[in-house]
């Protein structure tokens, strides 16, 4: 039969171990070095916000795409916006026939094709989730300057 000391010396080593842990972490964290962000002192959201308007346009009606087939932009904030399993909100305004009233832009019928290639009624679930690939569009500075031209600009 195995003593009371030799069963407890494994819970007492795991409580060491756990201890020496958090009190390592803390350190580390009192310790931790300042590094500048690549934006400056500016912090992203502040540089690159969102302009502050229902609804934003250029003289073209838009920005440019950057290269073929690349997503619309989204020209209003979207702050608030909700998307859930059961609810989309971008849909109240861009599904059918909800387009209409709203005068907006219908979803692509592209959007209402599955993986196997079946038209569907609803909007794909692949498709569902807009800011896969529609951001909102902005006017902002590059972070870091680069030389990178749209497709219309590279000749």
């Amino acid at each position: 039969m195995m003593s009371y000391s030799k069963q407890l010396l494994p819970a007492v080593a795991t409580a060491a171990v756990t201890v020496l842990l958090f009190v390592g972490v803390g350190i580390a964290q009192e310790q931790s070095v300042h590094m500048k962000p690549l934006g400056g002192e500016n912090s992203f959201e502040k540089t690159n916000s969102v302009p502050d308007i229902e609804k934003q346009s250029t003289p073209a009606g838009g920005f440019g795409r950057a290269y073929r087939q690349q997503p619309p932009l989204i020209p209003h904030k979207i702050d608030g916006y909700q998307i859930t399993s059961t609810n989309n909100a971008c849909m109240n305004c861009h599904d059918w026939p909800g387009h209409i009233d709203a005068k907006a832009p219908k979803v692509s019928e592209t959007h209402y094709v599955d993986r196997q290639g079946v038209r569907l009624d609803k909007v794909a679930g692949t498709r569902y989730f807009c800011q896969q690939c529609h951001v909102p569009q902005a006017d902002a500075k590059p972070l870091v300057n680069n030389s990178f031209q749209n497709a219309t600009q590279v000749k």
